[in-house]
């Protein structure tokens, strides 16, 4: 499985933002699809993610009611729609593809398959 994110770039405070994430993988939508981040000194963040069927989600509470995932099974895409974008959203943003059970989906080391990062920088 390959995952191609793009999307990112600058953006201001209170601003949106959509990443993308391809996935090139014939069975895409057997996988649980996840968004973590990393700022710079941090440690990788769990951010959201989604069922295979797009019907179930989870996000990290400092995200959640400003970022929403979803998926395009037909096109093999994740989303990740980013408003009211703070500074503190500031970091490489990735998209990771897993088998995971559910209860587990939200665990950085359940993914098997990595994108390259994308860069989101909020600025005041």
């Amino acid at each position: 499985v390959q995952l191609q994110a793009c999307g990112g770039g600058l953006v201001q405070v209170g601003g949106s933002l959509r990443l993308s994430c391809a996935a090139s993988v014939r069975t895409y939508s057997r996988y649980v699809m996840g968004w973590f981040r990393q700022a710079p000194e941090k440690e990788r963040e769990f951010l959201g993610v989604l069922s295979q069927n797009g019907g179930s989600t989870r996000y990290a509470d400092s995200v959640k009611g400003r970022f929403t995932i979803s998926r395009d099974n037909a096109k093999n895409i994740v989303y990740l729609q980013m408003n009211s974008l703070k500074p503190e959203d500031t970091a490489v943003y990735y998209c990771a593809a897993s088998k995971s059970a559910w209860g587990t989906a939200h665990l950085e080391n359940m993914y098997y398959y990595w994108g390259q990062g994308t860069l989101v920088t909020v600025s005041s």
